[in-house]
């Protein structure tokens, strides 16, 4: 019977027990030899860790999580990972969360799928938080994970209607920076290539560009989609202007540097066009391709390592103080100079 269900040659996963019984312990002391910061001698722990390696026992986190209040797993939902932004905010959680003894497990939102899904999936699992950096979250999902006990954080993203604790980068006062910095170089015909309509990020650095403008003289803003992607604002700068006579401004801001890298490279590789003199460019984030050659692109670069620090004690304030009002921290952004803007006199 066991031969027809496969099942010859099948090794039972060893177990605490097992362990415990080698090293003469008992179970609770594997668990704790296991668990960073747990009271144990280190001549226990050593004789606990040689017992496992000989029997070849690895804890297994779902089932001990089981035994306790905390799984010691938090998500991350993260926007699609074609954006560095993301993928360099991943990699510091990951690094952070695992510094603290727990573990990170991962989802991202693809263009093409419905945030609620991604969340419902984040919810299935035992953890302890989730942190939402790109995504809309539904009031339905808020009061699920209300309803769970799992706690919301959201990083560089807001959302307006949920009691939600925040923690962004500050995209109005960033954008208004730019802005200002642009025109004080001469510039009077801006285009803005905007990201996701319904992503708080964005519109925020719109708005504070826009506001920004509207107090310096002579400033005329034109927006268009970006898709927040390098190909969506590479289509978009080719759309705009592949036409006899092209109306061109004399900046273009990117709300995010995958946009605006991807513009540079329409203006320069489809139009021959010179960045910094014949066009300024800027985008927003900081990331660190956007620093390299041919780029060297002027930016305010979100402090990723203190946003996360932020977000995580959020997550732990959210866990201990169930029912107090959401936090929203504010975070002021780094001005990076580099070469694509340029005064107009130079």
């Amino acid at each position: 019977m066991s031969e027809s269900n496969g099942q010859k040659g099948k090794k039972a996963r060893v177990t605490s027990y097992d362990v415990a019984k080698l090293a003469g312990v008992s179970q609770p002391a594997v668990s704790r030899a296991f668990n960073p910061g747990a009271p144990i001698t280190k001549e226990k722990r050593d004789r606990i860790l040689a017992a496992a390696r000989e029997l070849g026992y690895v804890p297994n986190v779902f089932a001990s999580s089981l035994s306790r209040s905390s799984s010691k797993i938090v998500a991350v939902i993260s926007g699609n990972l074609n954006n560095p932004f993301y993928s360099e905010s991943l990699q510091c959680f990951v690094e952070q969360i695992q510094r603290t003894g727990r573990q990170v497990l991962a989802f991202t939102v693809q263009e093409d799928q419905n945030s609620d899904d991604v969340m419902m999936q984040a919810l299935r699992y035992p953890v302890d938080g989730v942190v939402v950096t790109s995504a809309t979250v539904t009031s339905s999902m808020v009061k699920l994970s209300e309803g769970l006990g799992i706690p919301v954080i959201m990083y560089n993203r807001r959302v307006p209607d949920a009691n939600l604790p925040s923690v962004l980068c500050d995209n109005e006062g960033g954008a208004a920076a730019l802005a200002r910095r642009m025109h004080a170089a001469g510039a009077r015909k801006f285009l803005v290539l905007r990201g996701d309509p319904a992503g708080s990020t964005s519109m925020a650095r719109v708005q504070g560009f826009r506001d920004a403008l509207k107090k310096l003289k002579g400033a005329q803003v034109e927006e268009i989609d970006g898709q927040s992607s390098y190909a969506g604002a590479y289509r978009a700068t080719v759309s705009r202007f592949d036409k006899p006579l092209a109306d061109w401004p004399d900046a273009i801001f990117g709300v995010n540097d995958i946009m605006a890298i991807g513009c540079a490279d329409a203006l320069r590789g489809h139009f021959g066009k010179k960045i910094p003199d014949d066009i300024m460019l800027a985008g927003f984030d900081g990331i660190r391709e956007a620093q390299r050659e041919p780029y060297h692109l002027a930016t305010v670069r979100q402090p990723i390592e203190r946003m996360v620090t932020e977000t995580l004690e959020l997550l732990d304030a959210a866990k201990s103080d169930e029912g107090a009002p959401a936090a929203l921290r504010v975070i002021q952004g780094d001005m990076i100079p580099g070469v694509t803007i340029q005064s107009r006199e130079d």
